[in-house]
């Protein structure tokens, strides 16, 4: 027995949807259906449509449950997932916490060992394949992890952030208005002939080579920047010692805008927290929390001019250590979009 097509349409509704229809198969099965209402049979329904009576009853029932839109060729959904909620929480869970080498034998998580994991725990068989789509799914992507020191204390960072501002606007001689105070950060990099090897794009399965010397001849970049303004102050000095750093501020002192006073943020080496500093007036120093060079910018700093500037060379000799030395330094302050890029922390600019 035919099934009778729904009541609430007709054949000049039906001819008018695959009118206005961008979709040539929609189109045409419309078209078939509205043979139907206007007294054609199925058998002639199935000559416009160009298919079989049974294809014919299929866009009958999906007309009648969606109306038009039934009768557009939609994705097959294909094989459930083998990953439900349940499972992906766990994953993520585990993700974050990390492998235990002396639980799971492993010091990272790699794909074929999170396979292993799914099957002892859930049973569930994953290509490493599947699990890669899966975790990229989840916003996973395999990172370069970022170096923390090992005795950093739990919570130091965190501390340090939220106190910041009252930290150094209780001192009395640093109590400007906000308009008036720079936020500036400092750091040291040796640079020598015995230089990094940094990634490069080769072609996959080749290894490719750089140049690496095995001299040890080096210098020193005592490097500030104040990201806010996009500018910064530099010396390449022999030692790193208290003198090289009383220049370093002597010279951060010029660069600083007439009429304001900079905070400093550095780390808490012996010469930045020495006695014998001769700090200018228009100077503060706020040292870092121990352990902790993920608070200072200047540090990413010195990643990007040894990736892009300084390293995968072979210096000649001492001067031509400072010679690069000064030409990455003076690159980067023509760039003051790069300073701000690198070097805004939003914790550091809240008061």
């Amino acid at each position: 027995m035919a099934i009778p097509l729904r009541a609430d349409f007709d054949g000049q509704m039906t001819r008018a949807a695959a009118k206005r229809s961008k979709d040539g198969s929609q189109a045409r099965r419309l078209l078939a259906l509205a043979a139907i209402y206007d007294g054609a049979t199925r058998t002639e329904a199935a000559r416009i449509g160009g298919v079989t009576l049974q294809i014919v009853r299929d866009w009958v029932m999906k007309f009648n449950a969606l109306g038009p839109d039934g009768l557009i060729d939609r994705k097959a959904p294909g094989q459930s997932p083998r990953l439900n909620g349940a499972c992906r929480a766990a994953l993520a869970a585990m993700i974050e916490s990390g492998p235990t080498p002396a639980i799971h034998g492993v010091v990272r998580w790699r794909i074929i060992d999170l396979c292993q994991w799914l099957y002892e725990e859930f049973k569930v068989t994953v290509a490493k394949q599947t699990l890669s789509r899966e975790l990229r799914a989840m916003g996973y992507r395999k990172l370069t992890a970022r170096p923390r020191h090992h005795a950093q204390a739990d919570g130091a960072i965190e501390d340090f952030k939220k106190h910041f501002p009252p930290a150094w606007r209780r001192s009395p001689k640093t109590r400007p208005s906000q308009s008036d105070i720079e936020i500036w950060f400092a750091d040291e990099a040796r640079i020598g002939q015995k230089n990094k090897i940094t990634r490069r794009w080769a072609r996959r399965g080749t290894r490719p080579s750089a140049p690496h010397d095995q001299r040890t001849a080096s210098t020193y970049i005592f490097g500030a920047i104040c990201p806010m303004e996009g500018k910064g102050a530099a010396l390449v000095l022999p030692t790193c010692n208290t003198e090289a750093m009383n220049l370093h501020l002597a010279e951060i002192a010029t660069e600083i805008a007439p009429g304001k006073h900079a905070i400093l943020l550095l780390d808490q080496a012996g010469w930045h927290l020495s006695s014998r500093l001769v700090v200018p007036p228009n100077i503060t120093l706020v040292p870092l929390p121990s352990k902790c060079p993920e608070l200072n910018p200047q540090e990413n700093v010195w990643q990007f001019m040894r990736d892009n500037w300084l390293s995968n060379r072979v210096f000649k000799s001492y001067e031509d250590i400072v010679d690069h030395c000064c030409y990455a330094w003076n690159k980067l302050i023509d760039q003051p979009w790069r300073i701000m890029s690198i070097g805004i922390r939003d914790w550091a600019y809240r008061f």
